[in-house]
């Protein structure tokens, strides 16, 4: 059974505060001198805990966290442990400011890896590269799907596919269903102007005609509606539907709907399902490393799999592989070079693949929760 919100929130804070001591151990450990190969290394994470992001964050830190701890119990990279400091802000420019010093400050830091959420990752992009040092620091497997030209100075490296391809799975899966035309949710103004362009050229690359719903409409006229925004907002459109006897509703949403939190909210309802696509694989899935991530969630938290755990698990075994395949000293400079090499690589049957500096991997699924409240997928 899944831990009560309250106590999944004070181990947050509990991991947040055991990573802001670890970086502060790590700090004068590496000041005080020794052997490369006896200085501690670590890796940040900066986590957005605002009250519209904390479903997808908590999953996909655990998911990360779940990830590092098994890597340590086998050994960690080269046989020397990995220090996972997380740090949560709140997501204002000011605690996105804070983390970005805190991290570029600890010279054990020597990368960034699986931030979370989308906005607070484009925040961070923007940091790097309006703060050049003599050290950039690497952002590596961000959930970060707005993003759409690559960093000038090439420390931002996102292997997870963008609200595009997103957008074109799910509106190429309503179109094999012979739909013709579709309802948008756009859950604020700011969401309208960041995705209206790309959902309508996707749109119309497959045939379909779009007509954008209220957020606030209760009865789309639509068949299906496209919803884009977060679970609360999500919550907050299902339980105002109010849909004719006989009538079905199909309510497709994008990979920052977390499916589990919505069933848990009382977002089933009758005669509608919500079909979120996702930027990895299904958790059902058989390939190693969907099991490796269900075999290490189950052995270390009490918490059901979900796509944003994860996305989190694959961003920190990502991050990993690299650090395995650096010769010499691990320092922000040799990490940085490793990754701008951008090397395909297969992480148990999920594809990383880069055309030049752009990623090239489409990996998008899709689950359901159903209109009794069962999650399909």
């Amino acid at each position: 059974m899944p831990l009560p919100a309250l106590s999944r929130r004070r181990w947050l804070q509990y991991s947040a505060a055991a990573g802001l001591a670890a970086g502060t151990a790590a700090s004068a450990q590496t000041a005080a001198g020794g052997k490369d190969g006896e200085r501690p290394i670590a890796v940040g994470q900066i986590a957005d805990m605002s009250a519209g992001q904390q479903d997808v964050s908590r999953d996909f830190l655990i998911g990360s966290r779940a990830a590092w701890q098994d890597l340590n119990a086998r050994g960690g990279i080269r046989g020397r442990t990995v220090q996972h400091l997380t740090l949560e802000v709140n997501g204002s420019p000011d605690s996105l400011q804070s983390a970005w010093q805190g991290v570029q400050a600890n010279p054990a830091c020597i990368a960034l890896a699986g931030c979370v959420g989308d906005s607070a990752s484009a925040a961070l992009a923007a940091l790097q590269e309006a703060s050049p040092s003599a050290q950039p620091l690497a952002q590596v497997a961000p959930w970060l799907h707005s993003q759409e030209a690559p960093s000038a100075s090439d420390t931002l490296f996102e292997i997870f596919p963008d609200y595009q391809t997103q957008i074109a799975h799910a509106l190429k899966t309503l179109a094999v269903m012979g739909v013709q035309e579709l309802g948008v949710v756009f859950a604020s103004a700011a969401i309208r102007q960041q995705s209206q362009d790309k959902i309508q050229r996707a749109a119309q690359a497959l045939g379909l005609r779009t007509q954008q719903v209220p957020a606030s409409q209760a009865t789309p006229a639509q068949a299906i509606v496209l919803f884009v925004g977060g679970t609360p907002e999500l919550h907050d459109f299902v339980r105002r539907l109010v849909l004719q006897p006989g009538r079905q509703c199909y309510i497709v949403a994008l990979a920052d709907v977390n499916l589990q939190v919505l069933a848990q909210m009382g977002g089933a309802v009758r005669n509608a399902s919500v079909i979120a696509t996702q930027a990895v694989p299904l958790v059902t899935a058989g390939i190693p490393i969907v099991r490796a991530y269900r075999e290490a969630l189950a052995r270390l938290y009490d918490e059901p799999p979900s796509p944003q755990g994860l996305a989190g698990f694959i961003a920190a075994r990502y991050t990993a592989e690299v650090l395995q395949g650096i010769s010499g000293p691990l320092t922000r400079a040799s990490v940085l070079a490793a990754f701008r090499r951008r090397q395909d690589m297969n992480l148990g049957g999920f594809s990383v693949a880069f055309q030049g500096r752009k990623r090239a991997n489409a990996y998008v699924t899709q689950s359901m929760l159903t209109s009794d409240g069962r999650i399909v997928g």
